[in-house]
């Protein structure tokens, strides 16, 4: 039995769980994967809160460590087993990923609101979006024009985690049917088949 445990949501549809799996499968890392169903409030039970101070999935947990929140799971799964990277080697590439992931994190809420994931992981559609969230949208193509040249298939050279988070977002768009640039629309597709992505994408999911 792995030492290490990766609370979830229930419906595996939380992106930020998805970024934490995908390292582990990048990485090798055997955990034992735990469902927890926001849905009934099981992230407020006392159990479940010693494991996770912030009440919030995804959260780590490895012998009598834990921490939630993906961004630090995903630097603390980088800095504790090194092999296989997840993050650019160049320091000012690697903080230029992690910038990238808390900007995702922090920001384009109005877009995430209206093109939830539930969007990509069970075709649902929702009504137009708003001029608010036509406005993070022309804000994460810039963003992502500026990274991104036609026919590049990752940020920064080699793959990092960063891409996936990148690409989710652009997938709430795409798997709706609103509009997305050619060549970003193709970078999405380039890093969804990626082997890691594809076992959280085809993952048995409960109705909602």
């Amino acid at each position: 039995m792995s030492n290490i445990k990766l609370y979830v949501d229930s419906h595996y549809a939380s992106p930020w769980a998805m970024a934490c799996f995908v390292v582990l499968q990048e990485k090798g890392i055997a955990a034992e994967l735990i469902p927890i169903n926001l849905d009934t409030a099981e992230n407020k039970q006392p159990e479940f809160s010693k494991q996770s101070r912030t009440q919030r999935v995804p959260s780590l947990v490895e012998g009598d460590f834990s921490l939630s929140e993906s961004s630090a799971i995903c630097e603390y799964l980088e800095d504790t087993f090194p092999e296989n990277p997840v993050f650019p080697r160049d320091k000012k590439a690697k903080a230029q990923a992690r910038q990238i992931q808390a900007w995702i994190r922090s920001d384009l809420l109005a877009l995430r609101k209206l093109r939830p994931t539930e969007v990509i992981f069970y075709g649902k559609k929702y009504e137009p979006l708003s001029a608010e969230a036509l406005v993070a949208v022309e804000k994460l193509f810039s963003v992502a024009n500026s990274l991104l040249q036609p026919g590049q298939k990752n940020l920064f050279g080699d793959w990092c985690i960063a891409d996936v988070d990148l690409a989710v977002m652009l997938k709430r768009l795409m798997l709706h049917g609103d509009p997305v640039p050619e060549h970003l629309a193709a970078y999405a597709n380039e890093q969804w088949q990626r082997p890691s992505v594809q076992l959280w994408v085809n993952k048995q999911r409960p109705p909602l």
